[in-house]
């Protein structure tokens, strides 16, 4: 962030503060979970413990996270992000400290895309100059790429849901399956230990295992934060309390707690799910009816149910180095701890 805020202070001055609001963005705050498993998917398959480049290559993973972060932000429309506002908040309220013309929430629209565009950029370039030997980049790079497109789909098949998805249908469940899987699932474990794991010159096998414990403890940590999402303590989450319902986030828990309820409660909450005159009171109700309906327990015992799965796939992974294994066991229960 040092060299890139240099780099923008020499373009102009005016672009100050978007290099401030990255660096806060960036580094006020956040798990580092996909840098964690980077780095220690590389440890696992015997890469250095002390090396600049894996430090590189891993930290390209959290730009990529900030930039999806604030995108996401601007789509759903939230107003923080751990505790402080979202970036086109941040520029909304610059927009209108500063007395400037125009649409306020317009430039605040812009300055967010421009800037999740910047740091997605620089996640690029970050991976690519990581350091670490050209051919075992070139040999991570499709994964890395993948990984990207998984997540940038994941994002649009959940936008695509609540105005194209029917929530009581038979369907809704699988797809809310698939937009657990690509969104966050795979994005946030699987393939960052791939990526460290190819870094490192990881035979197939190791790069497999890995992926047989990523992705249910992909899954397990993205149900865990669907339930913070609507049930999580703001003070420990840094967005307000059920966020995700005032969001209209169509998430597995949500299309559980629509099978779970009676047909005139079901209706209630699909119909009033992201409604844009939500009022406290009434996120406070679709939060009781998701309580009501069984889907939290439901989720608390597929998190289970994949925990296992995980670490029993970590058990037989074939890991070079056996710190490593300890370290992924602790970061899976990290991942998944209850906060609520």
């Amino acid at each position: 962030m040092d060299g890139q805020s240099a780099l923008l202070g020499k373009i102009s001055p005016q672009l100050v503060p978007a290099s401030d609001a990255l660096r806060d963005f960036l580094l006020d705050g956040g798990k580092r979970l996909r840098p964690a498993f980077c780095y220690w998917g590389w440890r696992g398959a015997g890469g250095a413990a002390e090396s600049e480049g894996i430090a590189n290559a891993a930290a390209a993973l959290e730009l990529l996270q900030a930039s999806a972060l604030v995108h996401d932000d601007l789509m759903d429309r939230s107003d923080t992000r751990r505790g402080l506002p979202s970036i086109h908040r941040r520029f909304e309220a610059l927009h209108r400290e500063r007395g400037w013309r125009g649409d306020r929430e317009q430039y605040g629209a812009s300055a967010a895309v421009l800037l999740g565009d910047l740091l997605l950029i620089w996640c690029d370039e970050l991976f690519l100059r990581s350091g670490l030997e050209p051919a075992a980049v070139l040999a991570a790079k499709p994964v890395f790429d993948l990984m990207r497109t998984e997540v940038m789909v994941g994002q649009y098949l959940d936008v695509l849901e609540p105005v194209a998805g029917d929530s009581t249908d038979e369907g809704a469940l699988d797809r809310a399956q698939t937009v657990l899987h690509y969104k966050s699932a795979k994005y946030t474990i699987e393939r960052p230990l791939q990526v460290g794991a190819l870094l490192a010159g990881a035979p197939p096998e190791l790069v497999e295992a890995y992926g047989a414990f990523g992705l249910p403890l992909g899954e397990a940590f993205q149900l865990r934060d669907d339930l913070l999402g609507v049930f999580g303590d703001p003070a420990v989450t840094g967005k307000p309390a059920g966020d995700d319902l005032r969001e209209g986030k169509r998430t597995l828990l949500v299309a559980h707690a629509m099978r779970g309820l009676s047909a005139a409660d079901a209706r209630h909450l699909d119909e009033r799910l992201g409604a844009p005159d939500l009022a406290p009171e009434e996120v406070a109700g679709l939060r009781e009816l998701v309580a009501r309906s069984g889907a939290p327990e439901l989720v608390e015992r597929r998190i289970d149910e994949l925990m296992r799965q995980a670490l029993d796939a970590l058990a037989a992974a074939p890991l070079v180095d056996e710190r490593a294994r300890a370290v992924l066991l602790a970061l899976a229960e990290a991942a998944t701890v209850r906060k609520y």
